[in-house]
C-alpha cells in the first residue's frame, strides 16, 4: 500500500486536479528547461515535501541522481515509513 501511495503522489501534478487537496501531489511542470544544477536540489526538496504530507512517511533520504540521456533526470531515494523503508525512483524530463 505504501509503494502505491508513493507512486500516486509522485505521479500527480499538484494543483492540476480539483479532486485532490492542494497539499497532494508534486510540482514538476516548471522544472522543464531549467539547468540540471538547479533541478537536482529542487527535485529533492519537492519530493521530500510531497511525500512527507502523508503522515505514514517519516523521512526521505539517500538521493542519487543520474542523467541517462540529455533532457532526462533519474533519481533514486529511500522513503522511511512507519512500516519500514521503501526504495523509490522518479524520472523527469528537464
Amino acid at each position: 500500500a505504501m509503494k502505491q501511495a508513493i507512486f500516486k503522489i509522485l505521479n500527480t501534478e499538484r494543483y492540476q486536479y480539483l479532486i485532490y487537496s492542494w497539499n497532494y501531489g508534486i510540482e514538476l511542470a516548471d522544472l522543464f528547461g531549467e539547468p540540471i544544477s538547479y533541478v537536482c536540489p529542487e527535485l529533492e526538496r519537492r519530493i521530500v515535501e510531497a511525500l512527507t504530507w502523508d503522515q505514514r512517511i517519516l523521512d526521505v533520504t539517500d538521493f542519487a541522481f543520474d542523467s541517462p540521456k540529455r533532457g532526462v533526470l533519474h533519481t533514486t531515494f529511500t522513503v522511511h515509513t512507519i512500516f519500514g523503508d521503501v526504495q523509490a525512483e522518479k524520472t523527469v524530463n528537464i
